[in-house]
């Protein structure tokens, strides 16, 4: 019970998170406004705020749906596996994207939860890399195997102009050097954990990846 309990709440404070994303779009769908300005607008005063707002602010749905989707597995596993830090993992990357940005982005506003994205991607790859338990490494291959082409996001050669690839590097970034900060004090638990270790990774994997396969494996059959 303590495990499903975690996870209820992993979940509640993901939905949480994302509603508020989605309340900011539709929002300026309903006024018919634009709050791009209250993004990062890099080394000029007024691009400040966007430290603090760029996250929540999307360009379209279509960008929204993009970020919303893996934020879902992402933040849910964030404070179901690393619940005493998760919080502060959370907001270093949050508003260490930001600030970088603004130190070394392009002249333009950058918008969007992608440098989010990033951060706790490279935060759970490499948290279950450097760990080197089998768990979170688990974790790890199943996170390039959803999410692996996101590394051209970082390249600019490879990056529409209209796409702040220096968020998404910066994100990439952090999420290292936090997963070497962290690793051995959140993967590592007491030897008495183990168990509740493996129960955690067994109900995660089955409410993400089994619960996912056989839904599209419901609708495959329906369709056909």
């Amino acid at each position: 019970m303590k495990i499903d309990k975690r996870l209820k709440y992993s979940l509640i404070y993901t939905i949480i998170f994302i509603l508020i994303l989605w309340f900011v779009k539709f929002y300026e769908y309903s006024l018919s406004i634009s709050l791009v300005e209250y993004g990062v607008l890099p080394l000029k005063a007024r691009g400040l705020l966007g430290i603090v707002l760029s996250p929540l602010i999307h360009g379209d749905f279509k960008h929204l749906i993009s970020n919303s989707v893996p934020l879902i597995v992402l933040l849910t596993a964030l404070f179901y596996f690393y619940k005493d830090n998760a919080w502060l993992i959370f907001f270093v990357i949050y508003f260490s994207v930001g600030i970088l940005v603004w130190l070394i982005g392009r002249d333009a506003y950058h918008i969007g939860a992608s440098g989010v994205v990033y951060g706790l991607v490279s935060f759970h790859f490499f948290t279950g890399i450097f760990s080197k338990r089998k768990e979170f490494v688990a974790i790890s291959l199943i996170i390039v195997f959803m999410y692996g082409s996101l590394i051209w996001g970082i390249i600019p050669l490879t990056t529409d102009s209209n796409v702040s690839w220096e968020g998404h590097l910066m994100g990439f970034i952090i999420g290292i050097i936090l997963a070497l900060i962290y690793y051995r004090t959140i993967i590592i638990p007491p030897e008495e954990d183990e168990e509740e270790l493996e129960h955690a990774f067994e109900n995660f994997y089955d409410y993400y990846v089994n619960s996912t396969y056989d839904n599209i494996s419901i609708k495959y059959e329906k369709e056909n």
